[in-house]
């Protein structure tokens, strides 16, 4: 073994060797042939006692490939140039405040206990493929995979293959390239699968192409760079969300879409994502009226929502600021929270009478300002009937929310003139109350008040008289009607003056809009 250090070549053989030998070997700095790096490279073996190199400083690199270590090996606040295990079997690794030059991997291992790289700092990129840790931290709560407050220089590559029965923690760590996940296995079903608070990643989280989480999926106050993608990934979680990302910054997409599933609400209040929020052929599975999606107060230049399957839950977009809403109005839930939300744009593009019922699906009842920012919009893109149509619509919802006189004077406002909406609908009333009132005194006139002295009778005028408020045009002065007719006369006058009072109260309600 000593040989082949001195070389650069690899050590391999059957019998075991010493940790202590190991340890020596690395800390004597023996002298390598000419040109040659400093590196200790052994396959196949297996390494009885501890390899302790605590707090050391070896130049060179330790690379063990196949080797079976009886003991975990400490190197916690050691420095090396590279840490390479691949393929191993060991208890554990105990690592915390190690410092490479290059990369530390552990990929196609089998650790039975934790691994724990607390406050780490990798110089390159950290490589865990096809690991599999089927051991729980007991130390300061630690998970399967300790990788709290690191460093790492390069990537995270933790995808394909690699399986983590206990949490994996990411807590306060920071990562200059990319955290790939893709294809993972994160076991941890009565907790935190993967705990990514105030993760700083200059690249993507990228969970795609088939992530399995059992366990919540914690990355509250991180911030990534590029995109969070969990396209195809299954989450589950137990009692808690299955994606929990409360005040997250996203430099480009937040993709649950094509393929994701979770069992569990997914919850992303007060997110900044420069990009799209996307759950297009999605699946959110939540019990009948538990919340499903949370995504208030955050600020997104796209939310889409086209989900695989019909969501049970309540999605809940309340105070979010977008520049564009997609989604058909047949693929939300029945329950939709959408008070204070504003958006510029709405696709599909669609008459607003079939967007109407999404607005009414508000669990807490009626609020006017989804009512208004949806009128807002088909103003701002030219079509004002569509708008006049939402905010008649806002005023028929809010009668259900008012006592029976209020009701009732909703109601005669909406007969008569939509609320100021539907102008023409008092020119036929009028129409419709002045040819009632000619026919009726055609067929039966008036007596006149001084006969001889008063003016020739004239139906027409005497109704229009009768009708129209403050309008004198001598006749109703001259003429005097008797029996039934004095009765019909009533009412001409009573509804003249209900017309015209709900006409000015529409007409006082678009020149306060305007």
């Amino acid at each position: 073994m000593r040989a082949a250090f001195r070389r650069g070549d690899w050590f391999e053989g059957p019998g075991p060797v010493r940790a202590s030998a190991v340890r020596e070997l690395l800390l004597a700095g023996a002298a390598a042939e000419a040109e040659r790096l400093l590196r200790l490279r052994l396959r196949g073996v297996t390494i009885t006692g501890t390899l302790d190199l605590a707090e050391t400083v070896v130049a060179g690199t330790l690379r063990l490939h196949d080797c079976r270590l009886e003991q975990a090996p400490c190197l916690d606040g050691a420095s090396l140039g590279a840490l390479e295990l691949q393929g191993c079997e060991l208890p554990g690794v105990s690592a915390a405040g190690l410092t490479t030059g290059w990369k530390c991997e552990i990929s196609g291992c089998h650790v039975t206990g934790p691994i724990d790289l607390y406050s780490a700092s990798i110089g390159g990129s950290l490589h865990l493929e096809n690991s599999r840790l089927t051991g729980r931290g007991e130390r300061r709560g630690e998970a399967a995979l300790q990788l709290l407050c690191a460093t790492v220089g390069g990537d995270i590559q933790a995808g394909t293959g690699l399986c983590v029965d206990g949490c994996t923690d990411l807590r306060d760590t920071s990562v200059r390239g990319t955290v790939v996940l893709k294809r993972a296995r994160l076991i941890n079903p009565d907790g935190k699968a993967l705990n990514a608070k105030r993760l700083h990643v200059g690249g993507d989280l990228n969970c795609r192409g088939g992530l399995v989480a059992e366990g919540t999926v914690d990355l509250r106050d991180a911030q990534v760079g590029g995109g969070v993608l969990f396209e195809a990934a299954s989450i589950t979680s137990g009692s808690g969300p299955a994606v929990w990302a409360h005040g997250m910054t996203v430099g480009a997409e937040f993709n649950c879409c094509d393929g994701f599933t979770a069992h569990g609400r997914v919850s992303i209040s007060s997110v900044t994502v420069r990009s799209r929020i996307c759950f297009q052929d999605a699946v959110v599975d939540v019990p009948p009226g538990k919340p499903a999606i949370t995504c208030c107060r955050s600020t997104a230049s796209e939310f889409a929502l086209a989900p695989r399957e019909a969501i049970r839950g309540t999605v809940d977009l309340s105070h979010t600021r977008l520049t564009l809403l997609r989604g058909v109005p047949d693929a939300w839930p029945e329950a939709t929270r959408l008070e204070g939300v504003v958006y510029d744009s709405l696709l599909p593009r669609l008459p607003a009478a079939q967007r109407l019922p999404l607005l009414a699906k508000d669990p807490e009842g009626f609020t006017p300002q989804p009512y208004e920012q949806l009128a807002a919009v088909y103003r701002l893109h030219g079509h004002d009937a569509d708008a006049r149509t939402v905010l008649l619509a806002q005023q028929r919802h809010r009668r259900t929310t008012l006592a029976w006189p209020g009701r009732v004077w909703s109601g005669i406002q909406d007969l008569t003139v939509g609320y100021g909406y539907r102008p023409l609908r008092a020119v036929w009333w009028l129409c419709a109350i002045m040819l009632s009132g000619i026919l009726v005194f055609t067929r039966w006139p008036p007596q006149a008040i001084e006969p001889g002295k008063s003016p020739q009778f004239q139906a027409a005028i005497y109704t229009f008289d009768l009708v129209l408020p403050l309008v004198d045009f001598g006749q109703e002065a001259a003429f005097r009607p008797r029996g039934g007719l004095q009765w019909a006369a009533v009412v001409l006058v009573c509804l003249g003056w209900l017309l015209a009072t709900t006409a000015a109260a529409g007409a006082n309600r678009m020149l306060r809009r305007s």
